[in-house]
């Protein structure tokens, strides 16, 4: 019997390389996105409390269909995390306000 699921010879093998930098991660807790007509841009935020000013750390610019992949990626992600761990609690913060250029969305 044929395995269609796993029948990958005839498409190209992508090789991902993590550099040990890159592999230790940012710790983020806020996330800032804007969005233009061709990208949207997610920046990367890590707030302390008490301390008035924060950095961003990384920056991502993606296109509009990589943004909807990714939304859908990370829900399942999320979905399947609570399956095994329960639901994740959504604690309500006050309202931070930023000194933040254009139309933006928290996350």
């Amino acid at each position: 019997m044929e395995d269609h699921n796993n029948n990958n010879d005839h498409e190209p093998q992508l090789n991902i390389e993590l550099d040990q930098d890159i592999a230790e991660g940012t710790y983020s807790n806020l996330a800032i996105i804007n969005h233009s007509v061709s990208e949207f841009i997610v920046d990367f935020i890590n707030i302390m409390p008490g301390v008035p000013k924060a950095k961003v750390k990384s920056r991502i610019i993606l296109t509009p269909q990589h943004a909807k992949r990714l939304t859908k990626a990370l829900a399942d992600n999320v979905r399947k995390f609570e399956q095994v761990h329960g639901e994740i609690k959504d604690y309500e913060q006050p309202p931070i306000p930023m000194n933040f250029g254009g139309t933006t969305g928290e996350a």
